[in-house]
């Protein structure tokens, strides 16, 4: 009889530490106060390898969030002492941020999955049971089989978030045949792509800061949410004298640096239809290059004509002078002028058309491939990588499950719409999903309603995860495949611009664990499917990446980059459009085909009622989303969420700072510490996302905060297939 263990026995400091290697290793960082910062490197940057005291510096890239900043470890008798920020990679030149800095916590965390697990009891039990790798990929690929075989490869969901293994489980998925692939941009930023791809053909432009001189934000809060390089080029632009402008019902640490705006929550449309208005009729937008690169210009005119200032500032309750001053200031900068993509706006369902007044503001002052304005899509500017030849793909049979595009249209395919999708796993239509295989993301935790994710989860005959913690969706699985962290494993090869970054162990593995690109690549072997992944190893891959270069991959891990010679930008296509127009669709042609109202619009978003507050929720810079808070280095500097509330409505609740509130919303309810402040409006309440997480799994973050997706409801946008997560209503008492 194998033996049975609870989470508590499994992720113990000390249980089932295994190999000389291992122990050594983890009671070196234990024991010798490696939990602890570590003096900086200093000048020995520049040096690769140091024989001095058995210390080397390593080369490698981060994932403390998706920003993949370069990184060089030192490395002290095989403990890794300290992590630098690598001065020669472009994504954070030489900075990390905090959770760049804690990453050796992650690495040496007493909560890491540290051996493969199989569930030994009833699902969300805590009872697991130790498997060796091959017992845990051939169980895996059984249940998989099974699906395939009763059900179709449709039955199955694969769910993923951005990481630079993703197009590897994307090769494992196709492979397999299934339709049903959900990842976080429904989440996170589905509105922003999708309204800029309708109106450039391109889904994300660049923001010049280092030329900028005036900025509009919208929700974005670059100094907590940071983005590595551009949170440093967004403070130099402001510590230059470039004005920048945010809207953003709560005062955060972006706003103190500009002229803040407290918008009401879910208006920040109106307030970029008033701007538009205002350059029509003022006639202060780019003539020559409105009538040179965009077509729909008549059409709008008509459409925003009633959109005044006037009008907005009942929407917004931003003055109506204020909104013409900045419209007048916004163009007198042009083409240096940016009202800024940002990822979601006002977070609700009309954040789809915030976008769209956002891209077409910015095409009215010409600011498209201008010093300060949007940089054009430069993947055609990027060094190419050697690929690797595999079969073709089976046709995927079925509908999608999370309605794409048979109930959203316009949703690219590979965007999807998480949130419906596991609607879907509950409804059963259009048919029931059978299995769900999760790599590096956190469902239960991330998607709005989160009982609803439970009850989901319990009606599936399977769940696989692939982490390296027990995060909360891992306690519900049948199975856990741990995933070395990034410390310890190769990736994918990285191309910016001109050149090619690794990422390499820095030390070796701590624990029976592998790299994702082996766990996908073993598990397709045992599905049959391995041809689809035709490399050996890590090192294979990464050597058939480089083979359009000379460069060896020794010589890329020892200087950690390789630059290509003779590499020549292309930008004889910066204005080819990728629209049905080949222009910049102010009225979108795609829009009209599918009998949408073809330029940005207004839909009057719901308000709160009687003794109720907008939600809102977003980022602090100490974590990542749902990922870091069980690193205890980070805890230290921020150990839980709170309820930030207006001076005036505590004071109406008899609540001070640290007092216990009740927040509680049609689909849920929490318990949380309030923070009281004059930094946001009165009829709203905003928490961090990322805590109050289930796992027991999580030592540290287990029961600390609340979790805002047990409040928020799921609601998806029917254009862009965004979750309208600040669209939910909550009432606060004193606990």
């Amino acid at each position: 009889m194998p033996k049975i263990y609870t989470w508590d026995q499994l992720f113990s400091r000390r249980q089932f530490i295994k190999g000389g290697l291992a122990a050594a290793a983890f009671g070196a960082a234990a024991g010798s106060g490696l939990l602890q910062p570590k003096p900086g490197l200093g000048d020995a940057q520049s040096t690769v390898t140091s024989t001095l005291s058995g210390t080397k510096y390593v080369y490698t890239i981060c994932e403390q969030c998706v920003w993949r900043c370069g990184v060089i470890a030192r490395v002290e008798n095989g403990v890794v002492r300290k992590l630098e920020g690598n001065p020669d990679h472009p994504n954070n030149a030489g900075k990390l941020c905090p959770r760049g800095n804690a990453g050796i916590e992650t690495l040496y965390s007493p909560s890491r999955v540290k051996f493969p697990l199989i569930r030994a009891g009833a699902r969300g039990s805590g009872l697991w049971r130790r498997a060796s790798w091959d017992e845990a990929l051939t169980y895996t690929a059984g249940q998989m089989k099974k699906i395939k075989d009763k059900y179709g490869a449709k039955a199955m969901i694969f769910n993923s978030t951005d990481n630079l293994s993703q197009p590897f489980f994307e090769t494992l998925l196709k492979a397999y045949g299934t339709p049903n692939y959900g990842t976080q941009r429904s989440l996170c930023f589905n509105s922003m792509t999708t309204g800029f791809l309708y109106t450039y053909g391109v889904a994300q432009p660049g923001t010049d800061y280092a030329n900028c001189n005036y900025m509009i934000f919208s929700g974005r809060n670059l100094a907590e949410g940071i983005s590595n390089i551009e949170t440093q080029e967004m403070i130099d632009m402001v510590a230059r004298g470039a004005k920048v402008v945010v809207l953003d019902p709560r005062f955060t640490k972006t706003a103190a640096k500009a002229e803040w705006l407290p918008i009401r929550p879910g208006t920040d449309l109106a307030f970029f239809l008033a701007l538009i208005n205002v350059l029509v009729n003022e006639k202060l937008y780019d003539v020559k290059f409105v009538s040179q690169y965009t077509q729909g210009f008549d059409e709008l005119t008509k459409e925003v004509a009633t959109y005044t200032p006037q009008w907005a500032e009942v929407q917004t309750e931003i003055p109506a002078g204020t909104i013409r001053r900045i419209a007048r200031e916004f163009a007198a900068s042009a083409p240096a002028a940016i009202a800024h993509p940002n990822w979601r706006t006002s977070n609700f369902l009309n954040s789809f058309q915030a976008e769209r007044a956002i891209a077409v503001l910015n095409a009215l002052v010409g600011n498209w491939a201008k010093p300060g304005g949007l940089i054009p899509d430069q993947s055609i500017n990027t060094a190419k990588l050697g690929t690797l030849s595999h079969p073709s793909y089976p046709a995927a049979v079925g509908m999608r499950l999370d309605g794409v595009p048979w109930q959203f249209p316009m949703v690219p395919l590979a965007y999807g719409v998480l949130q419906v999708m596991r609607d879907n796993i509950l409804t059963g239509k259009p048919y029931q999903a059978k299995g769900w295989l999760i790599s590096r993301q956190n469902p239960v935790l991330s998607i709005p309603e989160r009982q609803k994710t439970i009850n989901a989860i319990m009606k599936l005959d399977f769940i696989g995860v692939i982490d390296i913690m027990a995060n909360d969706t891992a306690y519900y699985a049948d199975v856990i495949l741990p995933e070395s962290s990034y410390l310890e494993r190769y990736d994918g090869l990285v191309p910016i611009g001109d050149e090619i970054f690794i990422r390499q162990p820095v030390i070796k593995p701590l624990y029976d664990t592998k790299s994702s690109l082996m766990i996908y690549k073993e598990l397709a072997v045992k599905l049959g499917l391995g041809d689809f992944l035709p490399y050996q190893d890590e090192k294979d891959l990464l050597v058939q990446q480089l083979k359009p270069y000379t460069v060896s991959l020794e010589e890329l891990e020892r200087k950690g980059h390789y630059r290509v010679p003779n590499f020549k930008e292309d930008h004889s296509k910066d204005f080819a459009f990728q629209t049905s127009s080949g222009k910049i669709e102010i009225a979108s042609g795609i829009m009209a085909q599918m009998g949408k109202k073809a330029v940005p619009t207004w839909e009057a978003p719901p308000k709160p009622g009687p003794d109720q507050f907008y939600l809102l929720t977003g980022k602090t810079a100490q974590h990542s989303q749902m990922f870091t808070q069980d690193n205890r280095w980070l805890l230290e500097i921020f150990p839980e969420n709170k309820a930030w509330l207006h001076t005036t409505v505590a004071r109406k609740l008899g609540v001070k700072t640290d007092d216990e509130v009740i927040i509680e919303s049609e689909v849920g309810k929490i318990r949380i510490k309030a923070y009281v402040t004059e930094g946001i409006r009165p009829d709203s309440v905003f928490m961090v996302g990322g805590f109050g997480h289930v796992s027991k799994g999580l030592h540290f973050a287990y029961g600390r905060g609340a979790s805002d997706s047990a409040l928020h409801k799921s609601l998806a946008d029917p254009i862009s297939g965004s979750s309208a997560l600040s669209q939910t209503f909550v009432r606060v008492s004193k606990a």
